[in-house]
């Protein structure tokens, strides 16, 4: 196995426990979900961070509309004893989103291939087919794993 096929593998166990719901931000934040749930008020949050009320309330703003900063949400976090966890969560898993991809980029050149090969009467058969595009995605997987994000 290759080093990028590991580092691979090994964020998706990293990852598989953060595909659930948890990671859905409440529809008015996390900061003000976890504040409210503390019994918090803004200006109780406010005078933990040491600013003022009115910076709470566009942190909270913020959040919703994407706008705050990493910086500023583990300062948040912090102040109600919590910690900020960042990450990204793939929509499958990295190693479906590679085989997705090597797919795509066989599929466009055996397309070319194949019209080539039709042209000249050499055409292969579906079962070969098959197996010669399974070869090319593990070999461009295994052997040309930076090829897979240009453009075929």
């Amino acid at each position: 196995m290759t080093t990028v096929a590991s580092a691979r593998r090994s964020l998706d166990d990293r990852l598989g426990p953060l595909k659930s719901d948890v990671g859905t931000r409440p529809h008015r934040g996390w900061v003000r979900a976890v504040r409210e749930a503390l019994g918090m008020t803004g200006t109780q949050l406010a005078a933990r961070l040491k600013v003022d009320p009115s910076t709470v309330s566009a942190l909270e703003k913020g959040e919703v509309q994407d706008t705050v900063t990493l910086a500023t949400l583990r300062r948040a976090a912090a102040a109600m004893n919590c910690r900020l966890v960042y990450a990204f969560v793939p929509e499958t898993s990295l190693e479906q989103t590679v085989r997705d991809r090597a797919a795509m980029v066989v599929d466009v050149r055996l397309g070319r291939l194949g019209h080539t090969m039709a042209l000249e009467n050499q055409a292969l058969s579906d079962p070969d087919l098959a197996d010669e595009r399974g070869r090319m995605i593990e070999d461009l997987i295994r052997e040309e794993p930076r090829r897979l994000w240009q453009t075929p």
